[in-house]
């Protein structure tokens, strides 16, 4: 059994505030996906250059800081926002909505596309491989502000079991650490294989939405249900499932719409 080591929020204190573990961690998640564009556009013979990756991280991070809190204040905390609407304001508490973040780069690499007359599925398959490790480290900062914990463990032998002091004194899943995982190391290694071949225009942005739909769908049977929520559908389906479910059914979609438009091994247009 192992035991939560209760991490001060602020990594660095100054004066009366500080830098925030969590703000450090997105920080983290931007550079690690600027530092891996460079490199595919790189090797891209010249469909990419540096001045478009540095728009791109710049349009994303806007898209994931905007998109992720207005997801989180609408399908999570709207409740809460109506009685401290500056509450919104204040991103160093936590509190971002994947999906929200996910719809805000969409929308970002819209206003992108116009910017450079490029194909949308083609922005969107390059930009897919970068976004895991921004999960990984959003989901590190997940675990260091103690948020977001997982379910009571049903075997008492189970040798990664977690307690956290701060929510009670059930041995629980380290469920940040579980999607920090599947959703971001193993997602990213899955897409930057997949990547790494030419592949059918939009078949790189369609497996990421099955690959992480996938992962989420199955990390939400360990996680804790939201206090102000619980179960939604079934008696077993969380808000968080129920979200995921299009994902993967639209990246099924596009997924076999890809490749039957364009064979495995062409280079996208």
């Amino acid at each position: 059994m192992l035991t939560y080591p209760q991490i001060d929020p602020i990594a660095l204190h100054i004066g009366s505030g500080g830098i925030h573990w969590y703000g450090l961690m997105y920080l983290c998640g931007f550079a690690t996906g600027y530092g891996l564009a460079l490199w595919r556009a790189r090797h891209s013979r010249g469909l990419w250059t540096a001045d478009m990756v540095g728009d791109i991280v710049f349009y994303v991070a806007l898209g994931v800081i905007l998109g992720g809190r207005l997801g989180y204040v609408l399908f999570y905390g709207f409740d809460r926002f109506v009685d401290d609407p500056l509450w919104a304001l204040r991103l160093w508490e936590g509190g971002m909505s994947f999906h929200g973040g996910l719809l805000g780069v969409v929308v970002a690499m819209l206003v992108f596309t116009r910017q450079y007359k490029k194909n949308w599925f083609d922005v969107m398959d390059f930009v897919a491989p970068l976004i895991p490790p921004g999960i990984f480290f959003g989901r590190i900062g997940n675990f260091i502000g103690g948020e977001l914990w997982g379910r009571p463990v049903t075997n008492p032998d189970y040798p990664f079991g977690m307690v956290f002091p701060h929510v009670d004194l059930l041995v629980r899943h380290p469920s940040q650490l579980y999607e920090a995982a599947l959703e971001g190391l193993l997602l990213f290694i899955l897409l930057w294989w997949y990547s790494s071949k030419p592949r059918p225009r939009m078949a790189v942005a369609s497996l990421f939405l099955v690959g992480y739909g996938l992962a989420r769908f199955t990390v939400e049977f360990f996680r804790q249900p939201d206090a102000d929520k619980g179960f939604i559908l079934f008696d077993w389906m969380t808000m968080g499932q129920i979200l995921t479910l299009p994902m993967i059914g639209l990246g099924v979609v596009l997924l076999a719409v890809a490749y039957a438009r364009q064979p495995a091994g062409a280079p996208a247009k």
